[in-house]
C-alpha cells in the first residue's frame, strides 16, 4: 500500500519566527500572560524547514518584520492558485499590517496580488482540493470572500461553516491528503457542512477531538509524507494504515498562538490545484 502513494514536489513560502510573541488573544489558544520561548520555536520552525528540504521540497523565505509578532503564520497572507496570489485581509486589527511584507516579496517574485476586498485570510480558510477549493467561514473569513475567490480564481469554491472557536481556520479542521482527499475533525463543522463534506469525501479520514486539539489536521501532504504534529498519534496511525507515511515535526510552542505546521506554511502552486 505505501508505494502507491505519490508525493509531488511542492514549493512553500515561510518566516523566521525571530519576533514571535503572544501579545493579544484573538483566539482560545492564545493567553499573552504565558511567555514564549522564541529560541525553542526558531529551533522548532528550523526542524520543519529542514524536514520539508529532506524531502525534497523548495522552501523560500520572507524576512520577518519587528512587531509583527503573528507574521510567522505564513498561510494566513495570500493563496496562490496557478501562479495567481489571492492575497490577505485579516479580520484583527494587529494582523493587517502582515500584508503588506507578504504582498513586497510576491511582487519581487514577479507575481501580481489580488487585494480582497472582504476579510479573507489566506490559506487558513482558503483550502485548493483537487478540482475546487474548500472555503471555511463562520469566524475569520467571510463568505463574501468565497466567492471573489471564485471570481478571481475561475475554480468552484465550496463554503463550509466552523462552529467551534478552537478550530477558527479551516486548516485547523482539515487538510488536504492528495488530489482525492482529505482528513477532517467532523464536530468542528456546522451540520449542514458535515453532510458536503461527506458527500465529496465518502472515504475522509475522520479525526477525532484529542487528535484534533493535538493540531494533528494542521498539517501538510505532499501525496505521501504527512508532516504531522507527534501528538497526534490516532491518525498518524490512521494516515499509516491507508499508505501514507506520517512525518512527525513538534511544533508545539506554537500552539500558545493557535498555529502549527501548515499555518507555518504557505504553498505556491504555479499549475492550476
Amino acid at each position: 500500500m505505501p508505494d502507491s502513494r505519490v508525493p509531488r514536489r511542492r514549493r512553500f513560502l515561510v518566516c523566521e519566527p525571530r519576533h514571535f510573541a503572544v501579545q493579544y488573544a484573538i483566539n482560545p489558544w492564545m493567553r499573552p500572560d504565558e511567555p514564549v520561548d522564541v529560541i525553542r520555536a526558531l529551533d522548532q520552525w528550523q526542524a520543519l524547514v529542514d524536514s520539508y528540504r529532506a524531502h525534497g521540497h523548495t522552501v523560500d523565505i520572507v524576512h520577518p518584520v519587528p512587531g509583527l509578532p503573528d507574521m510567522v503564520f505564513a498561510a494566513n497572507a495570500a493563496v496562490v492558485v496557478g501562479g495567481r496570489v489571492f492575497g490577505s485581509l485579516f479580520r484583527a486589527p494587529e494582523r493587517r499590517p502582515e500584508s503588506v511584507p507578504y504582498e513586497a516579496w510576491f511582487k519581487a517574485q514577479g507575481y501580481e496580488v489580488h487585494h480582497p476586498e472582504s476579510v479573507c485570510e489566506g490559506e487558513g480558510d482558503l483550502v485548493p482540493a483537487g478540482r475546487w477549493i474548500l472555503a471555511g467561514t463562520g469566524f475569520r473569513t467571510t463568505r463574501e470572500a468565497h466567492a471573489e475567490a471564485q471570481e478571481y480564481f475561475g475554480v468552484p469554491v465550496i463554503g463550509l461553516t466552523l462552529v467551534d472557536p478552537y478550530f477558527y481556520h479551516l486548516d485547523t479542521a482539515l487538510f488536504v491528503l492528495d488530489e482525492e482527499n482529505v482528513a477532517y475533525y467532523p464536530e468542528a463543522f456546522s451540520p449542514g457542512s458535515r453532510e458536503v463534506l461527506a458527500r465529496l469525501y465518502p472515504d475522509a479520514v475522520l479525526a477525532t477531538r484529542e487528535d484534533a486539539m493535538a493540531f494533528g489536521l494542521n498539517s501538510v501532504s505532499d501525496g505521501r509524507q504527512v508532516f504531522i504534529s507527534p501528538g497526534a498519534t490516532g491518525l498518524a496511525g490512521q494516515l499509516a494504515d491507508r499508505g501514507y507515511v506520517p512525518v512527525p515535526v513538534d511544533l508545539s510552542e506554537f500552539r500558545k498562538a493557535g498555529g502549527g505546521i501548515k499555518c507555518c506554511t504557505q504553498e505556491i502552486r504555479e499549475t492550476p490545484s
